[in-house]
């Protein structure tokens, strides 16, 4: 299997559909699937732009058409009704297979997410020709209970996709960059299956996002990773 990282810097708003597509087709023929940031689509400080600038579900028919060449995971501010998603969406074979709502919402600190979206219920795994897959949001993967939900599900691959800030330097590195590796090598281990990690980078009103993704092994090893702080695209094979 051929999978593509995209590690890239959002904007605050909706061009960014137009960079994905560009970046999908320019990697399409080389990969089986490509994996971009949480909130890729809108840029993560979207606090009441969200009313303007969320999605329909059928406003990304672009990247339905897309899928039949290339599977592709993408998060996304998605209207649901009357309230908004932090979305991870699955699009293969021309539809969309799955879509996770983060469930764990952060409302501390710098974050404000609760205020803004409302959060889903389930974790879930869905198959694909290469395994069976479990997507989840950034700070669902902070929460203890949901690496049982995920072990049940029993995934070939965790798909974590992420927008985390850099914080927490010590002369030893960035802290937060070491809990995310914590983290990610214990799913591993207690899923049995490979972990996708992918964090996004640049800046947003003072705020600035590390990257770091990385494809963590069954052995909680990790096997491929990109530089910290620089957008970076790039297809490994597993």
């Amino acid at each position: 299997m051929k999978i593509t990282l995209a590690q890239i810097s959002p904007k605050l708003n909706r061009t960014n559909l137009i960079d994905i597509v560009s970046i999908i087709n320019e990697h399409k023929d080389e990969s089986d699937l490509i994996v971009f940031p949480e909130l890729a689509l809108n840029g993560y400080l979207l606090q009441d732009k969200l009313f303007e600038d969320a999605y329909n579900i059928d406003e990304l028919d672009c990247l339905k058409e897309l899928s039949l060449e290339i599977d592709i995971i993408v998060g996304g501010a998605i209207r649901d009704n009357k309230v908004f998603r932090n979305a991870s969406l699955c699009f293969s074979k021309g539809e969309l297979i799955s879509q996770h709502n983060k469930v764990h919402l952060p409302n501390y600190g710098m974050f404000e997410e609760a205020r803004y979206f409302s959060p889903g219920n389930v974790f879930e795994g869905f198959d694909m020709p290469y395994g069976k897959i479990s997507m989840l949001v950034c700070e669902d993967l902070w929460h203890a209970g949901v690496h049982q939900q995920l072990f049940n599900e029993d995934p070939d691959y965790v798909v974590v996709i992420v927008a985390s800030p850099a914080r927490g330097f010590d002369d030893d590195g960035l802290s937060i960059k070491d809990q995310w590796l914590a983290l990610l090598k214990s799913a591993s281990l207690h899923c049995n299956a490979k972990v996708i990690f992918v964090n996004r980078v640049g800046f947003e009103d003072g705020l600035g996002f590390w990257g770091g993704s990385c494809i963590v092994d069954k052995n909680a090893k990790v096997i491929h990773s990109l530089a910290m702080y620089e957008k970076t695209i790039k297809t490994f094979e597993i």
